[in-house]
């Protein structure tokens, strides 16, 4: 891995830039998850800031059930974020549809639209917790890439022992 890469994933963990949308929430949720930008939680002291580009966001902050007017948007919004991106549903109403699920214009859950990485139910999610899944988020990303490593040089010795075995046969 080059420096570069190297310094653009420590970038993206150490400062995540995330973007937070309401599918359709009550509010309960949103006052929480603003309460963890606040001095008393203050999110921004450990690298996370808020922003309000998708282009430039790393991490999707999702709140409510997913309707019919905003299914759309939500999807827009998913597709404009640069890659790697993460999802994360707050609310039981992100995460299933809540006490709206079943309504005429309530599609369900977030991942019924877009695909999610951590789900945080409750109502509504304490700031402790949403600023808790940011950080399992991103440290799973590491350990996937320590597995996907290990995986990837364990693949390597395998291919390279079946290779020393045919010319050994031949």
């Amino acid at each position: 891995m080059g420096i570069f890469k190297k310094l653009v994933s420590w970038g993206q963990k150490k400062s995540p830039w995330i973007i937070h949308f309401n599918a359709g929430a009550c509010n309960g949720c949103d006052i929480e998850f603003i309460d963890s930008l606040t001095p008393k939680y203050d999110i921004e002291r450990i690298g996370i800031l808020q922003h309000g580009s998708p282009r430039h966001a790393d991490i999707l902050i999702c709140t409510g059930a997913v309707t019919l007017q905003t299914r759309d948007r939500l999807i827009q919004i998913y597709e404009q974020m640069a890659s790697p991106k993460y999802v994360i549903a707050v609310g039981t109403c992100a995460c299933t549809g809540g006490i709206f699920n079943g309504c005429y214009c309530v599609m369900g859950g977030i991942d019924t639209t877009i695909p999610v990485d951590v789900y945080l139910p409750g109502c509504a999610v304490r700031p402790e917790a949403v600023i808790d899944a940011i950080d399992k988020l991103l440290n799973s990303n590491d350990k996937d890439k320590t597995k996907k490593k290990a995986k990837s040089d364990k693949q390597k010795e395998v291919s390279e022992e079946s290779n020393e075995e045919k010319s050994d046969e031949q």
